[in-house]
């Protein structure tokens, strides 16, 4: 059996999203960030909030993990992974690619 892939492509996952995809946007930067900018109906749990809240994260369905440029969003996703999430991926270069690729009006840090 093939495991799933560890990352997504912003491209891709505006794809999902506009198509009414079933996946959640679990977004781990801190709240001064999401205060700049975010995707539209993400969860919103800090990166050192993971391991108490985990338990909040929709299991079965794919989980798009997403930071500011997709370094702390891929340790995020090992470790969801480790507890038994395959579904959990990273979002490529995170929210600043997000900005740059797929919402140019998205303000950026």
């Amino acid at each position: 059996m093939a495991s799933q892939p560890s990352e997504i492509a912003v491209e891709e996952l505006a794809r999902i999203l506009q198509e009414g995809g079933a996946c959640d946007v679990l977004d781990v930067r801190e709240n001064w960030e999401r205060d700049i900018c975010e995707i539209p109906e993400s969860r919103h749990i800090p990166m050192g909030q993971i391991p108490g809240k985990f338990a909040e994260i929709p299991v079965g369905r794919p989980v798009v993990v997403v930071c500011h440029h997709g370094i702390r969003s891929a340790r995020v996703t090992a470790w969801l992974r480790a507890q038994g999430f395959e579904n959990a991926v990273n979002l490529t270069g995170g929210i600043d690619a997000w900005a740059r690729r797929v919402d140019p009006g998205m303000a950026t840090y």
